[in-house]
């Protein structure tokens, strides 16, 4: 199966040049905000999909185990040396359009700042359903393109595209934004019931961070996402869903699917997993298992 291309951060410095110095304290407290709104009291097994170097990893504190997916190794070492090895992380390097995970394996979900980055979010959004047992909450991220600027920009002449069409943006190569109805959408067609939105980082521009403090702008921004949520018209959007329809309960074994073929279970067993069916040989290295198949 031929996948889409995906967004590699592989040597990248993107955690310290975009979060560390890049001025963004605010959005990383209005994210926090809302995992806090949204997220479940607890769990047994959280799939972190597009976890990066681990910034929200820690705010998953209710749940027993939780497993980081990204396809940079660059990002989940960096993730791996601040939370550790211990056994309630996992980490995997795993393209999401090809999820190395058998169903039913998590109680839960989160991908926060990486649909924007899937030319085709329909297929990520059927591997990530594929892998969520009975009853799973997935909490989805993404840049929405019927935000208030963009509205202003097109009303005013400076902008070509049409930020109340259904159809994605792409204004940077792999970057797009996507119209909040067509996601809803998106999630409905593969079986997800739509519980909470919230609207998140309305005050991210320099212009409101420079005339205000820290404190008042995350102030402000607790009052936006009680009051202003139903708009959906922030740079930011979250949806909580829960997997509707007929599924498995949670499979609390230890349990891999082949990337390749889609064979399982694939047995975990480091330094080297060998898929019975196809012959795919996956590594284990520094802590760090590697599915991505177009690395073999």
């Amino acid at each position: 199966m031929k996948t889409p291309p995906v967004c590699d951060y592989e040597g990248s410095d993107y955690q310290e040049r975009f979060w560390g110095a890049g001025g963004r304290a605010y959005e990383d407290a209005a994210e926090g905000m809302a995992l806090k709104r949204l997220l479940p009291a607890g769990g047994r097994h959280l799939l972190e999909l597009g976890a990066g170097a681990g910034r929200n990893t820690m705010r998953y504190t209710g749940f027993e185990r939780v497993t980081l997916l990204d396809y940079s190794t660059t990002q989940l070492n960096q993730a791996l040396e601040k939370l550790g090895s211990g056994p309630r992380f996992r980490y995997i390097a795993a393209d999401i359009y090809r999820l190395p995970f058998a169903p039913s394996s998590f109680d839960a979900a989160t991908m926060i700042r990486t649909l924007h980055h899937f030319a085709q979010p329909q297929l990520a959004l059927e591997q990530v359903r594929g892998c969520l047992a009975d009853k799973a909450v997935f909490i989805l991220e993404f840049a929405n393109k019927r935000n208030f600027k963009s509205v202003l920009r097109y009303a005013a002449g400076k902008q070509k595209w049409n930020p109340f069409s259904r159809e994605a943006v792409e204004f940077v190569e792999l970057n797009f934004d996507f119209h909040p109805a067509t996601i809803r959408s998106m999630l409905r067609d593969n079986s997800f019931r739509i519980e909470k939105q919230l609207s998140v980082s309305y005050l991210r521009a320099d212009f409101f961070k420079k005339i205000f403090p820290q404190k008042a702008l995350t102030g402000f921004e607790s009052f936006l996402q009680s009051a202003a949520s139903w708009t959906a018209y922030s740079p930011s959007l979250f949806l909580r869903s829960r997997v509707d329809g007929e599924t498995m309960p949670l499979n609390t074994k230890t349990m891999f699917r082949c990337p390749a073929c889609g064979h399982f279970p694939l047995e975990d067993t480091p330094p080297e997993l060998t898929c019975d069916a196809c012959g795919r040989v996956y590594t284990v290295k520094d802590g760090i298992y590697d599915f991505r198949v177009d690395r073999k």
